[in-house]
């Protein structure tokens, strides 16, 4: 249909968020897609341990794509590489978390269906992560259930 592919561009997000090179590029939101899907860049420092909770989320896939180095990500308690060429499929309801616990840094390409989560979880979160400090845990927790995160509970 004539005028669809008037506003196309590359990346039409292009929002970078972050903290001491640990960083999320958005490249694609929910708003640029009709809510179908979310792509984000995510750059992991060397020896990084997330400092979010292992979660779960009922509301979308989560696929990841290796781009550089290898991040271990922990999928109801099973860990998997993911390096360079590899795809993980994190369906709904799996809890889980990744560490970058190599020498190098890494990076991936996350995809989210459909496009539940945004930029607003990250801002939010890396605001508190700059606040200094330990992270406030129930800030945290918060943030992560408003934006549709399931925080994993601890082991008893």
């Amino acid at each position: 249909m004539p005028g669809q592919t008037d506003g196309l561009r590359v990346n039409p997000a292009d929002e970078t968020i972050g903290i001491g090179g640990f960083t999320v590029r958005f490249l694609v939101t929910g708003s640029e897609s009709g809510g179908s899907v979310a792509a984000f860049e995510l750059a992991v420092p060397a020896a990084l341990r997330l400092p979010a909770p292992a979660h779960s989320h009922d509301h979308y896939e989560e696929t990841i794509y290796g781009i550089e180095g290898t991040l271990v990500w922990t999928v109801e308690g099973k860990a998997i590489d993911v390096g360079p060429g590899q795809a993980l499929c994190i369906p709904r309801g799996a809890v889980h978390r990744f560490d970058n616990n190599a020498s190098a840094d890494a990076k991936a390409l996350c995809v989210i269906t459909p496009a539940a989560i945004g930029p607003d979880y990250f801002r939010e979160t890396f605001a508190l992560l700059k606040a200094g400090g330990p992270p406030d845990k129930a800030k945290l927790l918060e943030i992560m259930r408003r934006h549709g995160l399931t925080p994993a509970l601890p082991p008893t």
